[in-house]
């Protein structure tokens, strides 16, 4: 599976952002894809899912209520949307899937996730 992020840019604090995430093929009916960040200096963390097979979701606690995770099965791709940005939120965004059924609780842990796109930076700044 390949992926492929997009949508990062500069924005300034309490703006919004949309993220895209375009993916190839998957061949199950059993799958993940979830967005990731990784601030400077810090460990990657997982900031919403989405399950391919029942359109549910997931959310860290940082972040809900100001992102919201979609998909668009017609055009292969997964959106990030981002409200009332801060400066915390910079990082690099990534997103990335996964197959096979996969307990809730380590939906947003990095290490369960084996397909990555590279990222697309978000800058919080003014």
């Amino acid at each position: 599976v390949q992926l492929q992020a997009s949508g990062g840019g500069l924005v300034p604090p309490g703006g919004s952002l949309r993220l895209s995430c375009t993916f190839s093929e998957i061949t199950s009916d059993y799958y993940h894809i979830a967005w990731f960040r990784q601030a400077p200096g810090k460990e990657r963390e997982g900031v919403a899912m989405i399950n391919g097979r029942d359109g549910s979701t997931k959310y860290a606690g940082s972040v809900k209520g100001r992102f919201t995770i979609s998909r668009d099965n017609s055009k292969s791709t997964v959106h990030l949307q981002i409200h009332d940005l801060n400066l915390e939120d910079t990082a690099v965004y990534y997103c990335a899937t996964r197959y096979g059924r996969l307990a809730l609780s380590a939906t947003l842990s990095p290490t369960q996730y084996n397909y990555w796109g590279q990222g697309t930076l978000v800058t919080v700044s003014s």
